[in-house]
Order: structure tokens, then C-alpha cells, then sequence
């Protein structure tokens, strides 16, 4: 269905007016002067149904679309293309070998920015097990994430998280993995270990 242009400009804003606010010269008064749609609606008027959700104005599409180009304001796909090949830049470069899989969510972006980096064959989109093995995979990485944000800067942060890793096994004991008696033999370890660390 199609939506119908309104112009509620006047009752949104009661003291905002964009005649006063738009330059006589600007180039978006040039568009509105210059660019007649006045035939759009009903030219295409027969591709739309009857029925259903009302859509945005064709005109105002047009004219929004004639002013994202005029302005060079990039579209949504192409932003989200540069976002992807950013992190994936940046993922690939502190790798220490070259990744033989590349698993993510269904997103084209990731797609589109890896044929960009020739490395579309090692490309597994939209695998669902594969990619929740990779997430669960940084849990331990999330953890610390969460405990740094307690600290108001990275370097001390480091430094706990540092000596916090190195003890944080002997006490992270899966007790719904173990019976309660050897709990107890593992938490008494655990103490001994510890008594012994700290004199």
C-alpha cells in the first residue's frame, strides 16, 4: 500500500521552522526547486497493492535518495561492508598464523569484506554450531573483559588479571561436575596450595 506524504512539521515543532534555519543558497533548496516529482505517485500507483502496511512515500524516497547522493552519504550496505573489513583487518593482523577457518553469523557484510581481502574460501557463514563453539570459546576472554571494567585504567587491570589467571584454576572447581566428597578434597588442596603461596 502506499503511504501518503505528510508534512507535520508545523505541529512536531512550534518554535523550529526550516525556512528560517535553510540557507536561500543551499543546495537541498536547489533539489526541492529543481526536481519535480509531482506525476511519481500516480506512475507508480499500479505496482503497489491495495492492501497491507502503508509504505513510505515514493517521493519522499526519491528525494531522500537524490540527497543521500548529492551529499556522498554512503549506504547502509556499503557502511556495514567497511565496518566488516575494519575488524576483520584488524583481527587478521594480531593473529600469529593465518587462519585456516573463518566462522561467522549470517551477516553479507562479512562476505563482502572478505572477497575484499581474497579470503572468501575460508569463509563458513551462518554455521550455527560452529559459530556458538567459537563464542563459547571466548567466555574466558569475556570473563576477564568484565572484570577489567572495575579498574579505571589497563595497566593495573593487567596486572590483577595477570596473577588472577594463574590462581584462578586452583579455586574454579566445577562442582556440578564432581561428587561432594571430592569437592571437599579439592577445596582442601585448593587451601593448602594457597597457605602455602602466601607465607
Amino acid at each position: 500500500m502506499m503511504g501518503e506524504r505528510r508534512v507535520d512539521q508545523s505541529a512536531l515543532f512550534y518554535e523550529f521552522s526550516l525556512e528560517r534555519h535553510v540557507p536561500a543558497d543551499h543546495m537541498l533548496r536547489a533539489i526541492d526547486r529543481f526536481v519535480e516529482l509531482d506525476g511519481l505517485r500516480a506512475h507508480l500507483a499500479p505496482f503497489y497493492s491495495t492492501i497491507g502496511r502503508p509504505s513510505i512515500d515514493p517521493e519522499l524516497l526519491i528525494r531522500i535518495l537524490l540527497v543521500g547522493y548529492c551529499f556522498g552519504i554512503r549506504s547502509e550496505r556499503r557502511r556495514d561492508t567497511a565496518a566488516a573489513l575494519r575488524l576483520l583487518k584488524r583481527l587478521l593482523r594480531n593473529q600469529p598464523v593465518d587462519p585456516e577457518r573463518i566462522t561467522t553469523d549470517g551477516l553479507a557484510s562479512y562476505g563482502a569484506a572478505l572477497d575484499l581481502l581474497d579470503l572468501r574460501h575460508l569463509h563458513r557463514p551462518g554455521r550455527l554450531r560452529d559459530n556458538n563453539r567459537v563464542e563459547n570459546s571466548h567466555l574466558p576472554i569475556r570473563r576477564r573483559e568484565r572484570q577489567q571494567q572495575l579498574f579505571k585504567s589497563q595497566a593495573p587491570a593487567q596486572r590483577f588479571l595477570t596473577t588472577h589467571a594463574a590462581i584462578y584454576n586452583t579455586f574454579n572447581i566445577q562442582r556440578h561436575l564432581i561428587s561432594r566428597p571430592t569437592l571437599r578434597r579439592f577445596r582442601a588442596d585448593a587451601d593448602a596450595a594457597w597457605a602455602v603461596a602466601v607465607v
